[in-house]
């Protein structure tokens, strides 16, 4: 599994994992009944903590990505897209609201914060 994690986000490194884990699922990257790596095995890949990896886990069993059974693994469950798409659309939007506001809390202006994602945006 091809994960990046950016010690320096603002985004906490559980969160980073589900998200990418979550688009994955989404984009057809990962397929139903797959099975993720073992949150050991994740979390020395990616040599982060494996209660990190747990964390990322519930969060993605709580929004019904992934199932969990005991002593077998974590599985890639069913997805409507359409459905998981709009849930990711309305999380990021949250998060946006959440950089805007610190940003004018910072004195950032509305076209310094474009220009920040656009320059992100190229990056990618």
């Amino acid at each position: 599994m091809k994960v990046i994690i950016q010690h320096n986000s603002m985004i906490p490194i559980y969160e980073q994992l589900a998200n990418k884990i979550k688009t994955m699922i989404i984009e057809n990257e990962m397929k139903e009944q797959e099975s993720l790596p073992s949150v050991r095995m994740l979390a020395k890949d990616l040599k982060i903590s494996a209660l990190t990896v747990k964390k990322a886990y519930d969060q993605l069993e709580k929004e019904g990505f992934i199932t969990t059974i005991h002593g077998k693994g974590s599985f890639v469950l069913p997805v409507n897209k359409n459905v998981k798409k709009e849930e990711m659309l309305v999380t990021i939007q949250e998060e946006l609201e959440q950089v805007i506001q610190k940003a004018e809390h910072s004195g950032i202006s509305k076209e310094e914060l474009q220009k920040l994602i656009l320059m992100i945006l190229e990056d990618e």
